[in-house]
């Protein structure tokens, strides 16, 4: 009995030891600039270009967590190569302000040409925006 307990105890240790955590190529963050501040409950879309097809097409959605951010879009343990969009929904952050605003959504176009990591957010206010490729 207590070499199976012995062995069983081995191999929870060992598989918790080997466990890879999964890893993501593509991260994104909102933060307005108006306020200096993070922008949380937001949703960005992630597609893809088809070259073959001249068609984007949809990989998934998620929401902005507290810190403005998405860590997690495209699994690393795959090929990522290509072109995508973020599509981030801007207008109901402005609206729940009471802000005007000029920009419905922001489409941000990129390309992907290794496995390195890329960070792509936007900076925003009610009239303007500015991308860049952060890491």
């Amino acid at each position: 009995m207590k070499k199976i307990i012995a062995v069983l105890t081995f191999m929870m240790f060992s598989t918790l030891m080997f466990a890879q955590e999964n890893s993501f190529q593509l991260s994104t963050h909102i933060l307005d600039i108006s306020k200096g501040m993070p922008v949380s409950n937001v949703s960005i879309k992630l597609e893809q270009y088809n070259e073959k097809t001249k068609t984007w097409f949809f990989i998934e959605e998620k929401k902005t967590d507290v810190n403005g951010r998405i860590t997690d879009f495209l699994n690393s343990k795959k090929s990522n190569i290509g072109i995508y969009k973020l599509i981030f929904f801007t207008s109901d952050y402005f609206k729940k302000s009471n802000v005007e605003s000029f920009y419905p959504f922001i489409e941000v176009v990129f390309q992907i040409n290794d496995q390195k990591h890329y960070h792509v957010p936007i900076t925003l206010s009610a009239f303007g925006y500015s991308t860049y490729r952060g890491n």
